[in-house]
């Protein structure tokens, strides 16, 4: 798509979810589950997936290098790696994304007066002259070229336009203005894109884009103004994933634009029935919920219990929903499971929550739902996507088989826990702990060999009830990287046995795929 469409109000929409996304502390994915993100983002329609950091880690490498692969075909999206202004990174970059049929290079450095003095140690001549040479060096091996200069809008707009205009001159195709700390307001932001389109040098040749974040609240509102100021990308998350607050929401731009498209003259490619699915998959995986009020794909977002609503709801839809449920690809009316439902309407309610099951795993997950359906009244999307996902760990190295806990006053903790290994052996083992959860964490590590470091533990009800099922988040650290784990169950602390396990399985798919992947330079944690 080339600046010419894209007057028209064909707006390119910019996943960054496996890299901004990504960087959101304990939402580290492994390469085999980017992959499965990037192909749900092609189904929703992106036109370019960043998918990675390359040279960040061996592991990031691998991620981006098998993405870049899984879409070697004319009709796929753009595969981009971001890469600091480094000859090193930009290489790596390009050696990760290279096999894609449309590769980008995405190379950033910062122009705010803050960041140059405190972070870069360097002055604008030579923040100028490093700009010069890395989007070159780019050009030099890919024909699609993004610069971003991080904090733009806490630097001078004289400046950003020289190195704007430096970049066009070196060979960037695409210019994204970055609102790395989510500080600017809407008119401000707008203002600021206008202003840069009239003024950078060869700007009518590029793309301009737009990348916000979402510290103020402001990340869709910046978004949304950026675009009405000229702007004809938008770089943005599922759910809004990202460091600290957040990035600008894909599925709040997309139907803001599409609710709105004939006010604001804008379109998108997305196929919105696609949202609800790739939602619920990047919080399944990450381990990060979302929010019941969360606009387009929370729980409560299609919602009515005030009686004045519903009333008016069953005159007219429209008089309380600007959109329809399935548009997003949510049911409009719940269908509820229970002891009586057949095999067809399970199948079909895994489909609409994002879950792919077939043959002999979507037969066990059924017969799981029907002794599950005997015990509770109502069966949830919370119950089935724990089945789900006991379904989906079967494979894994380590699978729990029981797990025994006494506590209690007086005493002393203990766990005893029997898991099987990659070759369907058994293993059992015990521990005490100040807790009936650190015994039983003792216990699994003991188990398994690990020396997983635990950061973060949450525990909470998925339903209400006395037959509630209970949710368990773990996130650990291992050989410098942190992984996340995610167990349900009727019982807490099974749940919790679940979630430790599945974080220390992940961290030795990790591992492994860290030693198979080329050596990379360590830079984790860039931002912009």
């Amino acid at each position: 798509m080339n600046p010419e469409e894209t007057a028209a109000g064909a707006v390119r929409i910019f996943d960054t979810t496996l890299r901004d996304g990504e960087q959101c502390p304990g939402a580290s994915l492994t390469s085999e589950e980017k992959v499965r993100v990037a192909h749900q983002l092609a189904r929703l329609g992106v036109d370019i997936i960043e998918a990675g950091f390359p040279a960040a880690s061996p592991d990031d490498f691998a991620g981006v290098a098998r993405i870049a692969a899984a879409f070697a075909d004319a009709g796929s999206p753009t595969v981009a790696g971001l890469a600091r202004a480094k000859r090193e990174d930009i290489d790596c970059a390009w050696q990760a994304v290279r096999a894609a049929a449309h590769p980008r290079i995405h190379t950033f450095l910062a122009t705010s007066p803050l960041h140059m003095e405190r972070k870069l140690g360097m002055t604008p001549s030579q923040v100028l002259a490093q700009v010069k040479t890395a989007v070159a060096r780019c050009r030099e091996l890919c024909d699609d070229v993004e610069f971003s200069p991080e904090d733009a809008t806490r630097s001078e707009p004289e400046f950003l336009v020289e190195v704007l205009s430096a970049a066009i001159a070196a060979g960037a195709t695409t210019l994204n203005i970055p609102d790395t700390v989510g500080y600017a307001l809407p008119d401000e932001y707008g203002a600021l894109i206008r202003r840069l389109r009239a003024e950078t040098a060869g700007g009518e040749r590029a793309i301009w884009s737009v990348h916000c974040h979402d510290d103020l609240g402001l990340a869709t509102a910046n978004t949304l103004a950026g675009l009405a100021g000229g702007a004809r990308q938008a770089e943005v998350t599922v759910n809004g994933l990202g460091e600290r607050a957040g990035n600008a929401s894909l599925e709040e731009v997309v139907m803001a634009i599409a609710t709105r498209g004939a006010r604001i003259g804008l379109t998108t490619g997305v196929v919105t029935r696609e949202i609800a699915k790739s939602s619920r998959l990047v919080s399944h995986l990450t381990g990060f919920l979302v929010p019941p009020n969360k606009a387009i794909v929370g729980a409560n977002a299609f919602a009515h219990e005030a009686g004045i609503h519903q009333h008016g709801m069953l005159r007219d839809e429209r008089t309380y929903e600007i959109m329809r449920p399935e548009t997003v690809g949510l049911e409009g009316t719940r269908l509820v499971l229970g002891k009586h439902s057949g095999r067809h309407a399970f199948e079909a309610r895994l489909g609409n929550l994002g879950i792919e099951l077939a043959g002999e795993a979507l037969q066990d997950a059924f017969h799981q739902f029907k002794r599950l359906s005997e015990r509770k009244r109502q069966v949830t999307d919370a119950d089935l996507l724990a089945l789900a996902h006991d379904e989906a760990s079967r494979g894994e190295r380590f699978q729990l088989l029981d797990l025994q806990v006494c506590c209690g006053r007086p005493g002393m903790p203990t766990a005893t826990v029997r898991v099987s290994d990659a070759q369907g052996a058994p293993r059992t083992g015990s521990a005490i702990g100040e807790g009936p959860v650190e015994a039983t964490f003792r216990a699994i590590q003991e188990l398994v060999g690990s020396e997983a470091r635990l950061l973060d533990f949450e525990l909470h009800g998925a339903t209400a009830g006395e037959d509630a099922l209970g949710e368990a988040t773990v996130r650990v650290a291992i050989d410098g990287r942190r992984v996340t784990g995610y167990g349900a169950d009727q019982d807490i602390m099974v749940a919790s046995a679940k979630a430790f396990l599945a974080a220390l399985n992940r961290g030795f798919h990790g591992t492994e795929e860290a030693a198979q992947a080329p050596h990379a330079s360590s830079s984790r944690g860039a931002q912009r």
